[in-house]
């Protein structure tokens, strides 16, 4: 039960992710009000990391920012380290 709750919690997360990282770069597009970056990162942290890397790419949205470039892929090595851990 606990992993299918995570499992689904974990979706969510990522489709957040992703779409947060498609709806900014609309916003940015249009020159309109940007999701803080320090929600993209929060969002990024809370699990949905995965997304929000596919979001950066797909997009092509925030690759040139060398902090986004380096951290989202920091956030999923973190997490995947602490998914083994917890299952191991």
């Amino acid at each position: 039960m606990f992993y299918k709750i995570m499992a689904i919690y974990l979706l969510i997360m990522n489709i957040w992710g992703f779409l947060s990282m498609y709806v900014d770069k609309q916003k940015a597009i249009k020159g309109k009000y940007r999701i803080p970056e320090k929600v993209l990162f929060l969002v990024a942290i809370f699990g949905g990391s995965v997304g929000s890397i596919l979001g950066m790419q797909i997009c092509r949205h925030k690759t040139k920012h060398w902090y986004f470039v380096v951290f989202m892929p920091l956030i999923l090595i973190l997490h995947i380290i602490t998914i083994y851990v917890l299952l191991a």
